[in-house]
């Protein structure tokens, strides 16, 4: 139970640090890339800005009759608007296209081999007919820009950026990665110090029950034993019957207290048994006390199921689950019993027809001394252990045991490892 609470703590833990964690990162990579990138985006708006190729006339063909056009000049050493080492560390590239005609009219291809003047020109004539003013195409952002008689079409390399923020990402996976396996370690550590009172607590009032049913055996013992001597002297007498009525409830709930703490505190020996046979022949005797109230019994049992268990317990499982069905049926209800195979799990069940249970109150069900009616104050000698002894009975068989409740049936189902 507490090894479960541990992991729920460090699961619950390490959701928080990993999703404040991946968040930051997050906020960290995304707050660099934009700052980059409108870094990046500010020089190739300031170059397209300030770039205007160099112009000559151009002579029309003779007797053609057309007058002649501006045709920009080729700078080979390029445009240098600023001193600084962003501007000077860039690569930039321009494409001049005419408005009139669409013909290129200048390429700046900055003296490099990586673009040649050709695809610069695909990819202005490209950016030219999307009739995008920005964005990236490649390894390259752009800008175009309206220069009146021409369209400049301006772009900047941005390998560098490309490259630092994958350097950024893989850093910022490995890193974290790391961290989360660091925290991973430090959030079993914290669980172990948050469940570890709470497992010696729990491991105290154990022992304090074992202790205790023990201590109260031999007194209860005692107390009958000489009551029964005292009426053989002096016949029946109520003061006497009082004692004696009160003695076997205390000896009720020692005898309960004494099967729960040995339910969960001693291991049991394990043997190849046949969980079929075991629950048929708990239910024949209980036939007849079904009988007596009204009752109906059906069972739909596969006797061949076997499991790795102890036979004493799962009778006592089986007599636990059907007597809490039999004292919570309507009158002229049926009870039903089924055990079946489910994939890895013997699937033992108890059904009956009874009022529905609240599903705030089923999840105490299984818990010490709780009581659905908190009006009865034990008179039947029953003190809400039970259930409590079932649970530990099939916890101790690596099992699970649960209740629900559905269109006026209760179902108690107790799931066992089968063979």
């Amino acid at each position: 139970m507490f090894k479960k609470s541990k992991w729920k703590i460090v699961a619950a833990i390490m959701s928080a640090l990993v999703l404040l964690l991946l968040g930051t990162l997050v906020v960290i990579y995304i707050s660099s890339y934009r700052e980059v990138a409108s870094t990046n985006r500010g020089m190739l708006d300031r170059y397209a800005q300030l770039y205007a190729p160099e112009l000559r006339p151009e002579k029309p063909p003779e007797n053609s009759g057309q007058p002649g056009r501006a045709i920009p000049l080729h700078r080979p050493d390029g445009p240098r608007f600023e001193d600084t080492p962003a501007f000077q560390l860039s690569t930039f590239y321009s494409v001049a296209v005419s408005k009139d005609d669409g013909a290129v009219l200048a390429v700046d291809n900055s003296d490099r081999d990586i673009y040649t003047d050709a695809e610069l020109q695909e990819y202005a004539l490209q950016i030219i007919e999307s009739g995008k003013s920005n964005g990236s195409k490649e390894r390259l952002i752009y800008a175009s820009v309206d220069k009146g008689s021409y369209t400049l079409v301006a772009f900047m390399d941005n390998t560098i950026m490309q490259d630092s923020m994958t350097t950024l990402f893989r850093y910022t996976l490995i890193f974290g990665s790391i961290a989360i396996v660091l925290l991973f370690f430090a959030a079993i550590f914290l669980a172990d110090r948050i469940v570890r009172p709470l497992e010696e607590s729990y491991q105290k009032q154990k022992q304090f029950i074992s202790d205790a049913g023990h201590e109260l055996k031999t007194p209860v013992s005692v107390v009958s034993a000489n009551a029964e001597m005292l009426q053989r002297e002096i016949g029946e007498n109520q003061w006497l019957n009082n004692i004696q009525y009160e003695n076997a409830r205390m000896g009720s709930l020692v005898t309960q207290l004494l099967e729960l703490a040995r339910a969960e505190n001693v291991t049991p020996k394990m043997t190849n048994v046949g969980l079929g046979r075991i629950v048929m022949g708990e239910a024949l005797p209980f036939e007849t006390i079904l009988f007596e109230n009204g009752l109906k019994l059906q069972c739909d049992v596969s006797e061949d199921l076997r499991v790795v268990g102890n036979a004493a317990q799962l009778s006592q499982l089986v007599s636990i689950l059907l007597d809490n069905a039999v004292r919570h049926s309507k009158a002229g209800g049926t009870v039903h019993i089924a055990l079946h195979r489910e994939k890895l799990h013997a699937v033992f069940s108890v059904s009956n027809e009874g009022a529905p249970i609240p599903v705030e109150q089923q999840k105490h069900l299984f818990d010490r001394f709780y009581r659905v009616d908190e009006a009865r104050t034990g008179e039947d000698n029953r003190y809400g252990l039970g259930l409590a002894i079932a649970k530990a009975i099939v916890t101790a068989h690596h099992g699970h045991i649960s209740v629900s409740c559905r269109d006026g049936i209760i179902i108690f189902t107790a799931l066992i490892p089968a063979l």
